[in-house]
């Protein structure tokens, strides 16, 4: 894909970029995200309140930015392993594949997140493609950056249908079983057609001829 739609952005720093002051536990910082020269995605700086004035004064318009809060790391913050993954581990998988087909499961799994008070929508930007909505972990402080598609209503059903399939397959559609495929088949002939051997014409019946 050459531009991609939605972008998964590391979590926040632990010091400010302008000063290099580590941040304290409850701090009210700013987060700023900026356009990468190198790719089609954004770089992201946490700036103290001090630091941020600086950089307003000397450096780049940002693309995005907001208040947050800094949360101390806790050391519990390491993935557990688990069978089956979270809802905003599936976000932030189909985010980074950022294929076409999942764009409005995107939509859908971030505005679930946030109703369910583990992101909050932080920033929309108007782009060329379309409206790109900013969304900030509450605990973490990752960002994930998901394209609006405008879904129309009479497709909200058949695209709450896909987000629960991913729920329940890991973020993956599952490939059907072949012999499941073979069994229904068998059980079912009418759905299967004859078809003409390979290199013969078919012969066609006389209407007056006798059946």
């Amino acid at each position: 894909m050459a531009l991609a739609e939605s972008w998964h952005v590391r979590s926040r720093g632990r010091e400010c970029a302008a000063t290099q002051r580590p941040f304290i536990d409850g701090e009210t910082i700013l987060t700023a995200l900026y356009p990468d020269p190198d790719s089609s995605g954004y770089l992201r700086r946490d700036y103290g309140l001090d630091g941020w004035a600086i950089q307003q004064e000397t450096g780049d318009s940002p693309f995005s930015s907001w208040r947050t809060t800094f949360a101390a790391p806790t050391g519990n913050e390491a993935a557990h392993v688990a069978e089956k993954l979270s809802a905003e581990e599936i976000l932030q998988r189909l985010v980074e594949e950022d294929e076409d087909h999942t764009e409005n499961a995107r939509f859908i799994l971030a505005v679930m997140l946030e109703r369910q008070k583990l992101l909050r929508e932080t920033d929309h930007q108007r782009t060329p493609t379309g409206i790109l909505r900013v969304y900030e972990h509450r605990k973490t402080g990752e960002v994930f950056i998901v394209k609006d598609p405008d879904i129309p209503l009479s497709q909200v059903e058949a695209v709450q249908s896909e987000v629960f399939i991913l729920l329940e397959n890991n973020g993956r559609v599952p490939t059907p079983d072949v012999a499941e495929i073979q069994e229904a088949v068998a059980s079912h002939p009418s759905v299967t057609a004859p078809h003409e051997p390979v290199g013969e014409t078919p012969t066609l019946l006389d209407p007056d001829s006798p059946v």
